[in-house]
């Protein structure tokens, strides 16, 4: 009788190009940079600021933003922990392979939880894994507002969102905490590109303005 494998038959396969020969042929190191913080502290504009940055430089990038990815992969997923866990543990996997791809890879989610932080980081090798705080206080985030999210959810309309109903564990040792509520995105995106030049992520440009800011 015919039986449908199990899991541990499943056998990883290995390939000629690895990651670090991508790498070389791309010109700079690939990375992952993790952009955490409340919703409406600032990590999808950074994240799009710090793409135009390092495209200008000639760096391959991708974003993966929390919106977009509960239009497709994620879509099937809610707001409970369990499906928050899961929304996390699929996009570090996707992050993984546009790593291994050799892609500096942008991740934009609210990533309330630590344990799930941790989680994706362990993915990969530690100095391929930026952790970001952005880091903004609840009152500025709740004034922002853009898609009138938080007042939903003190209306009772939203339930389980972060900031209101539902927690965020803030990261105790970030590799980078920028606070956008005192902060430009110039200053907050340069931060982080200074970072890489340093990590020998992306090679350093001397006397040239690293960001330029992005129309709203």
């Amino acid at each position: 009788m015919d039986r449908i494998p199990s899991v541990s038959e499943v056998q990883w396969q290995s390939f000629d190009i690895l990651k670090d020969d991508k790498r070389k042929i791309k010109g700079h190191s690939s990375i992952i940079v993790w952009l955490t913080g409340l919703p409406a502290s600032g990590k999808t504009t950074i994240a799009r600021q710090l793409e135009k940055t390092l495209y200008e430089r000639g760096c391959h990038t991708y974003i993966l933003d929390g919106d977009n990815i509960r239009h497709g992969l994620n879509k099937d997923l809610g707001f409970s922990k369990e499906e928050r866990k899961e929304n996390i543990r699929r996009i570090a996997e996707v992050a993984k392979l546009l790593l291994d791809a050799g892609i500096i890879t942008i991740c934009a989610f609210v990533s309330p939880y630590k344990e799930d932080r941790e989680t994706a980081k362990r993915l990969v090798e530690e100095p391929e894994f930026i952790e970001v705080y952005v880091k903004c206080s609840l009152e500025v985030c709740m004034q922002r507002d853009p898609k009138s999210m938080y007042k939903k959810a003190v209306l009772g309309k939203i339930k389980a969102f972060t900031g209101v109903n539902d927690p965020y564990e803030e990261p105790d040792n970030s590799d980078i905490i920028i606070e956008t509520d005192k902060m430009t995105i110039s200053e907050s995106v340069d931060r982080i590109i200074r970072y890489l030049e340093d990590k020998g992520v992306i090679e350093e440009l001397s006397n040239i303005p690293c960001t330029k800011e992005i129309r709203q």
